[in-house]
């Protein structure tokens, strides 16, 4: 009945925002990656002028 459609779409919202978190990490580290290495370039050219 309505409560198992209820059910059902609730799980697969959860299951949806899990998806998103975890994208949403990747996404995060991939950007903590790239400011690391964007620091150690402009760190370079600190030490070269």
């Amino acid at each position: 009945g309505q409560v198992n459609v209820a059910v059902n779409q609730l799980d697969q919202m959860t299951q949806q925002n899990a998806a998103l978190v975890e994208q949403s990490a990747a996404a995060a580290q991939s950007l903590k990656e790239q400011a690391e290495q964007l620091a150690q370039v402009v760190g370079r050219f600190r030490t070269t002028a």
